[in-house]
């Protein structure tokens, strides 16, 4: 398995390490009717006729920010950045109406035509790698390259693992906080007893729930400690989003026919080249499912980053992404 270009040993690497791209705002934004009632909010960055790229925010029922379009030189890359249906500044906000995995996939192709690219490298950490598989199994002639990060496939083993008994154990301080709103007599399936709050009539019942739901994730994120939380964690109306889209898609199991879906198709991918980069210590998405990709994926390069747990934003995930997004521009 051949490894991308990275610094030898980690002595070096926090000195040699490389950091984000300069701060810089859209050039063109907007909104996109994509049917079911949704309108995407997008934005282009970067070199007007630059190559092309598509940013895939987490969750699901995350939001794109202003960091992602640091990962991609500005002045070679064209990258095209949206916020997935009920997500940030989508419309409607938080609508789990005609909101899969399949429709998603629809709408990056939605926007692919709008931008007139013929294909693109798709870029996508946690939920976005696993939306980033999806597309490029359902559209391998549309996808140039995959940059992926903090993999996850959607599976049995790895929702039972964040949300009903593993993470827990290394947690059980945060997972304290989690179960707070459950019953102990709901607590045999965890998952559903959020998604009964989540989707309840009563915006304080869904709020009191979201809040839970999203500061578990917030606070295993990182290596880094709660600090690392992303500050969006702690707004209402963020939180209600990110709780419901994501519990929706994890109680329906992604959408996918059956589990295991990714990995069973990913011959589909095989001649597509694709950069791996994966935190050792990342408790979300665990390593196993990153090393079973690049096992099935023989063209993918792959590195684990020592030093780090799941969030984009520490230094050496970061350095890993940004080695990644220049390999990839010379594909």
């Amino acid at each position: 398995m051949e490894r991308f270009p990275a610094p030898a040993a980690p002595a070096v690497a926090n000195a040699a390490r490389r950091g984000l791209y300069p701060e810089s705002e859209p050039t063109v934004s907007g909104w996109l009717a994509v049917g079911g009632g949704h309108e995407v909010y997008y934005e282009q960055c970067g070199r007007v006729g630059g190559k092309p790229a598509v940013v895939l925010h987490g969750g699901p029922g995350g939001a794109i920010n202003p960091t992602m379009r640091r990962f991609f030189d500005p002045t070679r890359w064209r990258t095209t950045l949206f916020d997935q249906r009920g997500c940030g500044k989508s419309r409607p906000n938080a609508s789990l109406d005609d909101n899969t995995t399949w429709a998603l996939i629809e709408d990056i192709e939605r926007l692919r035509v709008h931008a007139g690219v013929e294909k693109w490298t798709v870029f996508g950490g946690s939920w976005g790698s696993t939306l980033a598989l999806a597309y490029a199994i359902t559209h391998p002639e549309r996808v140039e390259a995959l940059v992926l990060r903090g993999i996850f496939l959607l599976t049995e083993r790895e929702l039972n693992w964040f949300y009903q008994d593993g993470a827990s154990m290394l947690f059980p301080d945060a997972w304290e906080r989690f179960l707070e709103p459950i019953p102990a007599e709901e607590h045999g399936d965890l998952m559903a007893a959020y998604h009964r709050r989540l989707t309840h009539a009563d915006r304080r019942i869904q709020a009191r729930a979201a809040a839970a739901w999203s500061q578990w994730e917030g606070d295993t994120i990182s290596i880094r400690g709660p600090e690392a939380r992303p500050a969006k964690f702690n707004e209402v109306d963020f939180a209600v989003a990110f709780a419901r889209i994501e519990c929706h898609y994890f109680v329906n199991r992604g959408f996918f026919p059956e589990d295991g879906w990714i990995l069973n198709n990913v011959h589909k991918i095989k001649d597509i080249p694709g950069w791996i980069v994966q935190g050792r210590f990342d408790v979300v998405t665990p390593l196993e499912s990153a090393w079973r990709l690049k096992a099935a994926w023989p063209k993918a390069q792959f590195e684990i980053v020592w030093d780090a747990g799941h969030a984009s934003t520490e230094p050496g995930i970061v350095d890993g992404l940004v080695r990644a997004t220049e390999a990839a521009f010379s594909v």
